[in-house]
């Protein structure tokens, strides 16, 4: 719990709910439900462990902060995540009906500690240490199975390793969610192409034989896009991307679009992590991203 004020506001509140969702109490000392409220609140922070942060507002002192938020009586209790009020109540609710508003929103004990493990892993990798990596990654999808953005890091991880079998038994229980999910379609088309790769006749003269068809038909989209998914299976991804255009410049809705979606999904697959930043900033984009998404759509619109 901390008490907080104009001056420490942006920090201890706004900044604070990027991480953690911060509940903001708007009470008074001379307030009889607020003195009823209040325990209830610091006896849920400290057994909610973190999962949620408790700031506490003398709306008497602190009038332009109760302004700011509309605050007509206390108690007022509004919840803050990403840097934004999302939910509250009013009143001295008892202890279930403040628990349950707070089940709505808190993540669990196994969702923080899958966030914290892929925390820890994004920055293993940062340092070029793919087994803590990909050992933190793992523990992150046991400890909640229902996190996909940890799944996906760790599918792409074993793929990226060549570890294709093991990336078959970890992504087998979201597989059924690929064609509802941008990220996790774009793990199955890079999964699909190693397959094809993999139950084709594809040997040492393969780019050549590639070439050589494409430059006798270079409106042959079926070499081109076999090419192109053979480049994803080495992970070739710009050389890929460009096959990808090359169809595109030529036929933007050749087979349903393929190469369109193949394209896009390479991208999902490259794009790195966005860090945390403070609230109205953007995190920076890969400048690899960037330039194929111009791209894409340079051809795509025109």
């Amino acid at each position: 719990m901390i008490d907080v004020t104009v001056e420490n506001f942006e920090a201890e509140v706004v900044a604070a709910s990027m991480n953690v969702p911060v509940l903001v109490d708007f009470w008074a000392p001379w307030c009889g439900p607020c003195k009823s409220l209040g325990p209830v609140l610091e006896k849920l922070e400290t057994e909610y462990a973190g999962r949620f942060k408790l700031a506490k507002i003398d709306s008497d002192q602190e009038q332009q902060l109760a302004g700011m938020f509309g605050i007509r009586s206390i108690p007022t209790c509004v919840l803050l995540m990403n840097g934004q009020p999302v939910d509250g109540f009013m009143g001295a609710l008892p202890e279930g009906q403040v628990r349950a508003f707070l089940d709505k929103h808190v993540p669990t004990a196994e969702e923080m500690a899958a966030e914290a493990e892929e925390e820890e892993a994004q920055e293993a990798l940062a340092d070029g240490d793919t087994g803590t990596a990909l050992e933190k990654l793992q523990h992150a999808v046991v400890t909640d199975p229902s996190n996909d953005d940890a799944r996906f890091d760790y599918v792409k991880l074993l793929l990226q390793l060549g570890r294709e079998d093991d990336a078959k038994v970890a992504f087998a229980p979201v597989i059924a969610k690929a064609a509802v999910s941008r990220k996790l379609g774009a793990l199955k088309a890079w999964m699909d192409a190693i397959d094809f790769v993999a139950n084709g006749a594809y040997g040492v003269s393969a780019e050549v034989d590639f070439e050589a068809k494409i430059t006798a038909n270079k409106r042959d989209f079926d070499t081109r896009y076999a090419r192109a998914r053979w480049l994803m299976a080495q992970q070739r991804w710009t050389d890929a991307m460009d096959e990808l255009l090359e169809i595109l410049m030529r036929d933007k809705a050749w087979n349903e679009e393929a190469a369109r979606k193949t394209y896009v999904a390479i991208l999902e697959v490259i794009e790195a992590p966005k860090p945390k930043v403070a609230e109205g900033q953007i995190p920076p984009e890969d400048p690899v991203v960037a330039t194929y998404r111009r791209r894409l759509s340079s051809v795509v619109l025109s």
